[in-house]
């Protein structure tokens, strides 16, 4: 039996260079970066290159990166300053984001009362940008607005240089959690007025558990995390020199290959896209998955075409036969309310059938495409 791994928006597999460097880290570099003697300079020296390369890929300033245990916890902290510490009393952002997002504001709208509202969408999921607007100028309260690049589940791509600029225009804060966009798109974010963006090592073939916040200078946010003066002041911890080590190498190994890999993978969608038409005429592609302007090249969700009881036990033969994917996010896997994206763009009949999110990587071959195909056509002719 083959093992195919098309599940890489939940997480990639880690590039054998970062391993290399990793393991080099935990070997000779295990000094406290918090230190003042030889071992501990030598990992905090590590640490702010780390910091100086990201910055300069991003076109951001070094003490505008802050070292995070990746997005989620990234996008607690500025979220829950933004409104403890920094006066915002109105959240704005969409109902297709990540739970990261969603239930932070949730739990803010109930501990300070802050006015969450929510952009409307249309058919494809895509934000009403003319909404937006009106909101922005509903009433003076200070506002924040938090709206992902790339959507986790059906890969639409917001566009967030446009929303920058109208968020700008009306003294607004802009958010956006940009794991699945970060290490796959580039960024500048001097030509693009965002305030803050998140990063998570994971999704670009580096190690779990770390990651990044950009937070633009003068924005005054405070620490979620409290005990020490690390990562000056942002977050008190221990700082997992290795895992920081592994986060520059995956984030330089991304951009450093980004047009060849991108150019790889979006084949690969293509090639997948092509298949499955053929495979299964009746298939259907959610958000603007089918569409490689508008969507992520990394990943497609594809709505197919099988019965109710077929459906249910659509997950376990793909397992069975080797084949990794998701149906909703990863984050989500367990749950039994089904993808919160998805019921909020497709109709009560569509979300009878079976939604499943397909994600490539460097990794992947069109071989593995063809074996994917042919188990959904077998499946669908049984």
């Amino acid at each position: 039996m083959q093992k195919i791994y098309f599940d890489n928006a939940a997480t990639t597999p880690v590039r054998a260079e970062v391993i290399a460097k990793m393991q080099d880290a935990l070997v000779n570099s295990y000094g406290n970066p918090s230190s003042t003697h030889g071992f501990g300079r030598s990992a905090k020296t590590e640490i702010e290159q780390a910091r100086k390369t990201i910055a300069k890929y991003l076109n951001a300033q070094p003490s505008e990166i802050i070292f995070t245990s990746g997005g989620t916890e990234a996008d607690n902290m500025i979220l829950r300053s933004a409104v403890r510490d920094m006066g915002v009393k109105t959240i704005i952002t969409s109902k297709i984001e990540h739970h990261a997002v969603l239930h932070t504001a949730e739990a803010l709208q109930k501990e300070f009362g802050t006015n969450i509202e929510f952009v409307d969408l249309d058919s494809f999921g895509n934000a009403d940008l003319k909404h937006l607007e009106q909101l922005l100028v509903a009433d003076d309260s200070k506002k924040l607005v938090s709206l992902m690049h790339v959507n986790n589940e059906i890969g639409n791509i917001l566009d967030i240089h446009k929303i920058a600029l109208i968020c700008k225009s009306k003294g607004a804060l802009l958010h956006s959690d940009t794991v699945q966009s970060i290490g796959h798109f580039k960024w500048d974010v001097q030509t693009t007025p965002i305030d803050f963006m998140v990063a998570a090592a994971h999704k670009f073939h580096g190690p779990k558990g770390v990651g990044f916040a950009f937070i633009r200078k003068n924005t005054n946010i405070e620490p979620l995390i409290l005990g020490g003066s690390q990562e000056r002041g942002y977050r008190a911890g221990t700082e997992p020199f290795h895992n920081i080590v592994g986060l520059k190498e995956a984030f330089v190994s991304a951009y450093d290959n980004l047009e060849e890999e991108k150019k790889y993978i979006c084949g690969l969608k293509e090639y997948f896209i092509k298949k499955i038409k053929e495979a299964i005429p009746e298939v259907k592609f959610n958000g603007y998955s089918e569409n490689l302007e508008m969507s992520t090249y990394t990943l497609v969700n594809v709505c197919l075409p099988f019965s109710k009881e077929k459906s249910q036990m659509l997950l376990f033969h793909l397992d069975l036969k080797g084949i990794a994917c998701s149906e909703g996010s990863a984050c989500q896997s367990g749950a039994n309310g089904g993808s919160h994206v998805l019921a909020e763009i497709l109709s009560e009949e569509e979300l009878e059938k079976p939604s499943v999110r397909f994600s490539f990587s460097k990794y992947n071959t069109s071989e593995e495409v063809d074996y994917v195909v042919e188990v959904l056509k077998e499946f669908n002719q049984t």
